[in-house]
C-alpha cells in the first residue's frame, strides 16, 4: 500500500486515487449511486434523459456516514433499525408513485450486494458502466431480485454486452471494493451524507429531486455556449464541453 506523509497528514495514495469524486475543469455529468439504494434507482431511470451521457460512479452508501452507532440493548438496535427502514421505504414507496416507477423491494433489502458493486466498477472501467448499471438495478428495484445470486449477474452482464467470465471475476475480485469505499469517503469529505448525487465539473447535486436542479444547470449552460446568428436568436446546438464556473462545491438538496 503507497503512503504519503504531508503536512502532518497520513494520506493513503491507493485510496486517493481511487476516490472519484474529484472535481472535474468540464461540466460532463457524473451520477454517483448505489445500487441498494432505491433513490439511486429512482434516479437512474430518468438520469440520461435528463443530463444525456453520464459517467456512473459506484458509491458504498453504508460508508457515507462513517459514524459508528452508540451502543445500545439489542430490542433497541432492533427497533431503531425497524423504524429507520420503515420511514425509507414510505418515502421511497411515495416518491415511486409521484413518478409512476414501479418500486419492488429485494428479499435481502438493506444488505449489501458487494459483488454486484464489484463487477459495476469493472464495467465503469470498461465503458459498460451505464449499460450495467441500470439493468443492475432494475433487477433489483423492478424485479426485486437478488444481486448477488450469479444468475441474476450474468443477466446484468448481458444486457451490456460485458462476458460472464469477466463479470464474474470482477465480483469475486475483493481489490475492487476500493473504489465504492474511497469515493464515499471523498463525497463525506465534501458533505455529502446520501445518494444518488450529481458532479457538474465543481458543482454537486444531492438527493434524486437533484436532477431537475441540474439539469438546468446543463440548460443555462448550454444556452450561453450557443452563438448568435445574424437575428440575435441563439443557435441551436448541444452543449459541448463546457467549463466550470470554478465556484465553491454546492451540494443541492
Amino acid at each position: 500500500m503507497s503512503l504519503l506523509f504531508l503536512m502532518g497528514n497520513l494520506i493513503l495514495l491507493d485510496d486517493r486515487r481511487a476516490d472519484r469524486s474529484r472535481p472535474t475543469r468540464d461540466l460532463r455529468p457524473a451520477f454517483f449511486f448505489d445500487l441498494r439504494c432505491p433513490f439511486s434507482y429512482l434516479a437512474a431511470e430518468r438520469v440520461e434523459r435528463m443530463l444525456g451521457e453520464v459517467d456512473w460512479v459506484p458509491v458504498a452508501s453504508s460508508a457515507l456516514s462513517h459514524q459508528p452507532a452508540p451502543p445500545r440493548p439489542r430490542e433497541r438496535q432492533r427497533a431503531r433499525q425497524r423504524s429507520e427502514f420503515l420511514g425509507l421505504w414510505t418515502q421511497a414507496q411515495q416518491r415511486a408513485e409521484q413518478l409512476r416507477l414501479p418500486l419492488v423491494w429485494p428479499d435481502r433489502f438493506p444488505a449489501e450486494v458487494r459483488r454486484a458493486m464489484r463487477a459495476a466498477v469493472y464495467a465503469s472501467e470498461t465503458g459498460a458502466g451505464a449499460r450495467f448499471g441500470l439493468a443492475a438495478i432494475r433487477l433489483a428495484f423492478c424485479g426485486g431480485f437478488d444481486l448477488e445470486d450469479p444468475e441474476i449477474l450474468a443477466e446484468a452482464a448481458a444486457a451490456a454486452s460485458m462476458t460472464l467470465e469477466d463479470c464474474l471475476a470482477a465480483a469475486g475480485d475483493p481489490a475492487r471494493d476500493l473504489s465504492p469505499r474511497a469515493t464515499a469517503t471523498g463525497l463525506r469529505t465534501r458533505g455529502i451524507r446520501r445518494l444518488p448525487a450529481v458532479r457538474l465539473g465543481t458543482r454537486w447535486f444531492v438527493g434524486e429531486p437533484g436532477l431537475m436542479a441540474a439539469s438546468a444547470m446543463l440548460r443555462t449552460a448550454a444556452a450561453r455556449r450557443r452563438p448568435l446568428r445574424s437575428d440575435g436568436q441563439r443557435q441551436s446546438g448541444g452543449l459541448g464541453r463546457v467549463e466550470a464556473d470554478g465556484g465553491p462545491l454546492t451540494p443541492v438538496a
